[in-house]
């Protein structure tokens, strides 16, 4: 069994708070617009990280993480982009992958806005955690946990911060 941490949006920032949570996890997943590498830096040391880049990042941290991460973890089929849209009105950029190639967790960022949902059509689920940072018109800052087991994805939690 595998604890994952998602977060996407951090816009630069990070603290104990959300810490508190990346020592809590096996991995931790951030879905782009990282803002700042320290920001990585800091949940690397304490867990393996898995990040993609974002659209307001910038080349040093394009550098150091791909647009497109799709990896397995355990026996789940992932891909973590910044923008992908959701089902079933994926992004261009995505649209015709996800269709021939669908894995069996697709996660995106960019939105602010928290959404699980399924694609029936395309047997996948679709995570996107919020913004955990600061920057943005979210109110709430969100973050999500789960756990990966062999094929099934469980345990979801939404982790709420105050306002921004």
């Amino acid at each position: 069994m595998t604890n994952i941490l998602l977060l996407s949006d951090t816009h630069g920032y990070i603290d104990d708070a959300i810490l508190k949570y990346v020592k809590q996890a096996d991995e931790v997943w951030h879905a782009g617009d990282i803002g700042d590498v320290k920001v990585c830096h800091a949940i690397n040391k304490l867990k393996p990280l898995r990040a993609v880049y974002g659209n307001i990042d910038d080349a040093k941290t394009r550098t150091e993480f791909p647009e497109n991460n799709r990896f397995m973890c355990e026996d789940v089929a992932v891909w973590i982009t910044h923008i992908g849209g959701y089902p079933p009105k994926y992004n261009s950029r995505v649209i015709n992958e996800i269709r021939q190639n669908p894995p069996k967790l697709f996660i995106c960022g960019h939105s602010h806005i928290l959404k699980v949902m399924p694609d029936n059509n395309l047997n996948l689920l679709h995570m996107n955690p919020g913004a955990v940072g600061k920057h943005g018109f979210h109110k709430t800052r969100t973050m999500l946990r789960f756990t990966i087991n062999g094929s099934k994805i469980d345990n979801l939690e939404v982790i709420e911060f105050n306002k921004r």
